[in-house]
């Protein structure tokens, strides 16, 4: 069994393997394992779960739920990955991205004399040489992170964020698992083309280190600020570099109201209306002229000061938006507009390049159905939740493969909605994005845009043609050579070809046992040989092994639960 897992084979991974596995089947997912044929552990984890007091509570409840408590059970690591697939609406149904909205962060606070020592060994020097004053108890903990107030010796206030003491380790072996679990449901799940466990695994990797890296963080309150240097409504914190280190980001301390406590900012005087329509310009700005956006802009992400502007902090996770994906905005944007369901098709197949079984036709006429339901419903009438969540549920019915920075753009325009309702009833995200939309159209046909294009479409043909003579040469001289080959790949037989592997081993078996039995029953018949008990001892010895052996098989065909 452990020769499925080619890294990581020290005993804390596996027992952190069995941990895993045990909270999965414990929350209702042993049928997941059981079809990665991780037998040993699926025992484990029903032995396991017969013991949890809960299990028939568990029962009770849906799979979205107990999907995301398993999760939250597991740790720091897995609540990250079910953030990462809250954004992935084109891979999971809508049912569980709600769900999983509600993951939760919640940890003890590390106690202060670990967090000291971290702090002082990441500025190389004892915390008074640095800070006239550290508050201990954290203002804010999260499973990778807390938050103190401290006092530089000028007397300015600062936020410390902290990274947890050791989590790299814990999440360095949850990837490495992961990365395993991915190669198994790759090779054995039942998911189709649907997506690959190991393209989400990877891009989660590089997600959870970025944010690990406070120094990115650092750099992306850096790039926000100047983003917004002209803007008198949208306030950045300031970055201390002097005191920031990889693993501790030094920022101006928030004095603030979060945007979703409604009651303090009327209490405040704020006009919630113009706070509602800051916010969307602001978000749109990053999106149509700085393509750099917040990619997780909850409400506990954005402040209000008490002038009245907005403050956006934790910017561990950003998006981006360059001038390409710009224009597949710009173009998805007009082909809804003109009802060009072609277009439409034609901008999210190229999307995912080289597959060949998405149904076009069927597609064509999905989005004409979707586009039909909104054309003619004013602007002000329409639910934005309702229609990214309606376009992108098409997206995955079809297998669609949509840039990963535009699905996060979704969640976070789905999120700046619901912010904008909470504060203003009559809050209409399309109408908010109109301007920025209409701005990025323009952009779209705009002269520049079109020359820029020509340029690069000449330089492909370019390096196209620049580069043919050379590809034929090769390719001729592989054929006169006689080295030309062509590779075939089968997909999906894996499964069955184990199956297959495994009944003609069972049956070769039952051929070897059979073939005991008549041998050694001819030599009891001829009576040949030294004897024992009043028999031929070879054929004793012979019915001696067919029994084990047909004891073996029987005890393997029952284990494996398909009789």
């Amino acid at each position: 069994m452990l020769s499925l897992f080619r890294v990581n084979r020290n005993l804390r991974s596996l027992g952190r393997y069995r941990e895993i596995l045990s909270v999965l089947v414990g929350h209702g997912f042993g049928h997941i394992i059981e079809q990665l044929n991780i037998d040993y552990y699926l025992e484990l984890g029903r032995r396991v779960m017969s013991r949890d007091a809960k299990k028939k509570a568990l029962e009770r409840l849906s799979d979205e739920v107990r999907l995301r408590m398993a999760l939250e059970e597991l740790g720091p690591t897995f609540i990250k990955l079910g953030q990462l697939l809250s954004t992935r609406a084109d891979i999971i149904p809508a049912s569980y991205i709600l769900e999983l909205n509600n993951l939760q962060d919640k940890v003890s606070a590390v106690e202060w004399n670990q967090i000291r020592l971290q702090i002082e060994k990441e500025l190389g020097t004892t915390i008074g040489e640095m800070f006239s004053y550290i508050d201990p108890t954290p203002v804010a903990a999260a499973s990778m992170a807390q938050v103190h107030k401290a006092r530089l010796h000028s007397g300015t206030w600062v936020a410390l964020k902290v990274r947890r003491p050791g989590i790299e380790k814990t999440i360095a072996t949850d990837l490495d698992i992961l990365e395993n679990l991915a190669n198994l449901i790759d090779a054995h799940g039942n998911m189709g083309n649907l997506f690959s466990a190991q393209e989400i695994v990877k891009e989660f990797r590089r997600t959870i280190y970025r944010e690990l890296d406070f120094f990115k963080e650092g750099h992306n309150l850096c790039r926000f600020k100047s983003n917004f240097s002209s803007n008198d409504r949208v306030h950045i914190p300031k970055v201390y570099w002097d005191y920031s280190t990889e693993a501790l980001l030094a920022m101006e301390l928030i004095e603030g109201t979060k945007i979703s406590h409604i009651s303090a900012l009327e209490n405040q005087g704020i006009d919630l209306k113009a706070l509602a329509h800051d916010g969307a310009q602001a978000f749109m700005a990053q999106i149509t002229e700085h393509g750099l956006f917040h990619a997780d802009p909850h409400p506990g992400n954005v402040f209000v000061l008490a002038d009245g502007r907005l403050c956006f902090i934790d910017l561990g996770m950003v998006g981006l938006i360059d001038d390409d994906l710009k224009q597949q905005l710009a173009t998805l944007v007009l082909s809804i507009f003109h009802k060009d369901s072609e277009e439409l098709a034609n901008l999210l197949i190229a999307s995912r390049p080289g597959t060949r079984d998405i149904d076009k036709t069927t597609l064509k006429r999905d989005l004409t159905t979707f586009i039909e339901d909104y054309y003619y419903l004013p602007l002000k009438q329409i639910d934005s939740y309702r229609f990214i969540t309606e376009f992108l549920t098409i997206i995955r019915s079809h297998k669609i493969k949509f840039p990963s920075d535009l699905i996060l753009l979704a969640k976070a325009l789905i999120i700046i909605e619901a912010i904008g309702r909470d504060l203003d009833p009559d809050f209409n995200l399309i109408e908010e994005m109109r301007p920025g939309v209409e701005k990025l159209i323009r952009k779209r046909h705009s002269s520049e845009t079109l020359r820029r294009e020509s340029k690069q479409i000449l330089r492909d043909y370019y390096e196209i043609t620049k580069a043919l003579p050379g590809n034929l040469k090769e390719l001729l001289s592989h054929i006169t050579n006689n080295n030309f080959k062509i590779d075939l790949e089968h997909r999906g037989l894996e499964r069955l070809i184990r199956t297959l592997d495994q009944s003609s081993n069972r049956i070769s078996f039952s051929f070897l046992i059979g073939s005991l039995i008549i041998g050694s029953s001819l030599i009891v018949q001829t009576g040949a040989g030294p004897q024992l008990f009043g028999m031929p001892a070879l054929g004793l010895l012979g019915y001696s092994i067919a029994a084990f052996l047909g004891l073996w098989l029987a005890i393997a065909i029952i284990g494996s639960g398909r009789l």
